[in-house]
């Protein structure tokens, strides 16, 4: 990709997101799920916790899916094509955004590739080139979610910004406190704090200023990352990987689920979700670090 093939005009996107949300709530498209919250604090973590309110939306779709995937024999792709009316912006000649139609988080994009890739592959220069392009302009939380085991829903490769803060007071990432105690060897982080394996890398928060200049320099931080956590990059397993404009986090993951919890990327940031009261109880009972280390790798 070169630096002329970035779409995105500078300081338009967060307007656009705004603008195309207001739309997308009054015509239907845009079917936010309501949630309350309340923080569990753990290991000087203040742990932010939504408790969904109403998941009957999600399910509907879901079946429906399934119904049309049944019908057809192929596997429904709801980014190809994606709904028109959730469309925010093009990106790059590879990426565009579009809103999250079931959004948990107000203001939450998906940055998707124009053609299909797999979930599971291997992030490259044009997404963290796209991704660059986007925090820019979105002081955010991006995050990928490689493979089904590390919480993602759909195949067709995506990565995900929510903007900051996660919580409406403390650390802008419940997380954020052990990521900036780490300690490091060579260029990688860990947090003694942290009973999985990890790691952490700083980024330049000016590669914001040239998102190919950012989107180079990332991917090699992330190929680092990838070899210091024992993940092989042409063959990974799953894992989950937060980017901030600070720092990169990559946890690579055994499994989605603790009990009936799933964990995606944002329980790595602090931030996790539960379907009712009764998983509120488990995780309460067990500790929210204590389901992160059962669905990551534990140290040996």
């Amino acid at each position: 990709m070169t630096q002329g093939k970035i779409l995105l005009q500078p300081g338009t996107l967060w307007t656009s997101v705004k603008k195309q949300t207001e739309y997308a709530l009054g015509c239907g498209a845009l079917l936010s799920i309501p949630t309350e919250f309340e923080f569990v604090e753990e290991d000087n973590v203040r742990f932010l916790v939504r408790i969904l309110s109403n998941l009957n939306r999600k399910k509907a779709a879901k079946e429906k899916q399934e119904k049309q995937s049944a019908t057809s024999g192929e596997e429904f792709n709801p980014f190809l094509p994606y709904e028109e009316d959730l469309f925010v912006a093009d990106i790059s000649d590879t990426h565009l955004c579009i809103l999250n139609k079931f959004n948990v988080v107000d203001d939450h994009l998906l940055i998707i590739t124009r053609a299909f890739e797999e979930q599971e592959s291997l992030l490259t220069l044009e997404d963290f080139t796209a991704m660059w392009a986007c925090l820019a302009d979105f002081d955010g939380l991006a995050f990928y979610n490689s493979g089904k085991s590390a919480g993602a829903s759909q195949r067709h490769k995506h990565l995900q910004l929510v903007p900051l803060p996660l919580a409406p007071s403390g650390s802008q990432i419940p997380i954020e406190p052990l990521v900036t105690s780490a300690q490091f060897q060579n260029s990688n982080g860990t947090s003694v704090k942290l009973p999985f394996i990890h790691a952490f890398a700083p980024l330049n928060s000016n590669w914001v200023q040239s998102p190919l200049t950012g989107g180079q320099a990332t991917l090699e931080v992330y190929l680092t990352l990838l070899n210091a956590v024992g993940l092989d990059a042409k063959q990974c397993g799953a894992y989950n990987l937060l980017v901030t404009r600070e720092w990169m986090l990559i946890v690579p993951r055994s499994q989605e689920h603790f009990q009936s919890i799933s964990v995606n990327s944002l329980g790595f940031a602090g931030a996790l979700l539960v379907k009712n009261a009764a998983e509120m109880e488990i995780l309460k009972a067990q500790g929210p670090m204590t389901i992160l280390k059962n669905v990551a790798i534990e140290h040996c």
